[in-house]
């Protein structure tokens, strides 16, 4: 099965329990509010591309900063019925949702033509298994994204952090399988039912360097600091282990 395939039957197997059981880890809160640093308070009439968007929790916190628009792709379907319930529920008409691959060119799909404000790629690079799809995944991106653009997106740091081993911040990785370039991995999240799925990170890109970004056509890139969010400086004892040997880190830049 290749990676696009499984990718897709994994998150469509949990697409139902996603926003509650992955949100109630520590992990997820760090991550949104980092993710809200890097969006800012204000993004009052501007548009917003989410790859792998998913059931629409970070496209959730862009509209509710005031983004007039924002589109979802993602590969899954069972996770895009789950955030079009939401807006549904919620009475708004602000999200368009598109199932494709992030990976691949998005030129069949009715994106607007003139780009986007902000584009985000929150945990998309983590699928990919050769440097060729990880440009192509960048070339969405930045394809994307009006010059001057933001772009905001979450990846994996150090997959072997001792903090995946104790599962304390609510998440584990195991069943490590190196490929050349890159690392194979099993992701648990530690809820109930805990939720399981595969990730690939590469090693150019869990090198703590930005330059893949810059390379990329992005400048101004820079990793939001984790003491600046709520959580971290509320109970910075919890978090120290965490900040000392973090696993995943948001990016942010902006297009050239």
């Amino acid at each position: 099965m290749s990676n696009p395939e499984q990718a897709k039957k994994e998150y469509d197997s949990f697409a139902a329990d996603y926003n509650n059981q992955y949100s109630a880890t520590p992990t997820a809160a760090l991550e949104s509010q980092l993710i809200g640093l890097a969006l800012g308070d204000d993004l009052t009439g501007l548009t917003v591309l989410d790859l792998g968007g998913g059931s629409g929790l970070h496209a959730r916190e862009a509209v509710k900063r005031g983004a007039v628009s924002v589109d979802i792709v993602d590969i899954s379907t069972g996770m895009l019925k789950v955030a079009e319930d939401v807006e549904k529920s919620l009475g708004r008409e602000v999200m368009r949702f598109f199932e494709a691959d992030a990976a691949k060119p998005l030129s069949h799909l009715p994106l607007r033509p003139e780009g986007y404000d902000v584009v985000m790629g929150n945990w998309v690079f983590d699928f990919a298994e050769t440097a060729e799809v990880l440009m192509a995944m960048f070339e969405n991106v930045v394809g994307n994204l009006k010059s001057g653009g933001l772009f905001v997106g979450v990846r994996t740091a150090n997959i072997y952090s001792d903090n995946l081993k104790t599962g304390k911040y609510g998440i584990t990785y195991n069943e490590y399988r190196p490929f050349p370039g890159g690392v194979k991995y099993s992701v648990t999240a530690q809820s109930d039912p805990p939720i399981v799925f595969d990730g690939a990170t590469l090693d150019i890109l869990r090198a703590s360097s930005l330059e893949v970004y810059e390379q990329a056509g992005l400048t101004n890139v820079e990793a939001v600091p984790y003491g600046a969010t709520e959580v971290v400086q509320k109970d910075s004892e919890y978090w120290k282990e965490f900040v000392a040997d973090p696993f995943f880190v948001v990016v942010k830049g902006v297009k050239k």
